[in-house]
């Protein structure tokens, strides 16, 4: 069986591998995936919480989704709280972002064991916040098992689907 070759994309002093096709060296992930899926899978280190942001809001963008700043913000959280309680050494996280029916979802899927929670804490401590947050600016959160781990996904209400790359950018919403 031939192997698939690899893209190595560089941030830092880390190197994300990215497929491509042995015809085409375009990106799997960028170029290939239909129009309202899209995901990526990142290695275990926070020099890769930038890059899912810089992803999700190049996604954001193709999808004509323009003012849903908190978005961004939700992915960020949801990155830093895989690889601090769900990504056990030499394993990563898989950022998926989909547009339906008037909805982007963001969902983070990683190995660790565990069910996310709301816990108190103490307001002068420096973490704790990440799902406190995603709560407050998501429309909908959640989280689901998998084999191996879970999912932690987040909703955000948008314009109809079938206006993404129709006219202007942000009249989607």
């Amino acid at each position: 069986m031939r192997q698939q070759p690899v893209l190595i994309e560089e941030y830092g002093s880390l190197a994300l591998l990215t497929l491509v096709t042995h015809r085409n060296d375009r990106r799997v992930n960028v170029d290939i995936q239909p129009a309202l899926l899209r995901e990526r899978f990142y290695p275990r280190s926070r020099q890769t919480v930038r890059p899912a942001r810089q992803f999700a809001a190049e996604t954001l963008h193709a999808w004509g989704v323009t003012c849903r700043h908190d978005v961004l913000l939700c992915v960020s959280e949801l990155a830093t709280n895989a690889l601090l309680h769900g990504v056990p050494p030499g394993r990563g996280y898989r950022l998926r972002m989909l547009r339906y029916e008037g909805t982007v979802r963001v969902e983070v899927h990683d190995s660790g064991s565990g069910r996310p929670r709301i816990a108190g804490r103490d307001p002068g401590a420096e973490g704790g916040r990440g799902l406190l947050l995603v709560a407050a600016v998501a429309d909908r959160w959640g989280a689901v098992a998998r084999l191996p781990g879970k999912a932690v996904w987040c909703e955000f209400a948008v314009g109809p689907a079938a206006t993404v790359g129709a006219g202007e950018p942000g009249d989607g919403l």
